[in-house]
């Protein structure tokens, strides 16, 4: 969607609620992230997402990964839009490191 409606989308990235008809946007903006919040409530209850991080703030993180795209994407250098999407999604619902062997303690 963020590909093939880029000019929208940036455009409404970008709205800062300045006149009725872009607060109207922002109200659906914020309905639907409550929306996927819940789909990421919902995904922790199933145990298919980790449930350490508030669903609210884990919705707001992958919105700003994809959000961010608008930024420096441009499709006329890079035919292949579904290897983005699937990037995408590794580094959100995968992360970037890799797993070596059995979890150990925590290295924070």
């Amino acid at each position: 969607m963020l590909e093939a409606e880029s000019p929208y989308v940036t455009l409404l990235l970008r709205v800062r609620g300045n006149t009725d008809v872009e607060r109207a946007a922002l109200d659906q903006r914020r309905a639907f992230d409550r929306f996927v919040a819940e789909l990421v409530a919902q995904a922790v209850r199933d145990g298919d997402i980790r449930p350490d991080v508030d669903a609210m703030l884990t919705a707001r993180l992958l919105f700003g990964l994809v959000n961010s795209v608008v930024e420096w994407y441009r499709p006329v250098r890079r035919a292949d839009t579904r290897s983005l999407a699937d990037a995408v999604c590794a580094v959100a619902f995968d992360g970037l490191r890799t797993r070596r062997g059995p979890p150990g303690p925590s290295r924070h």
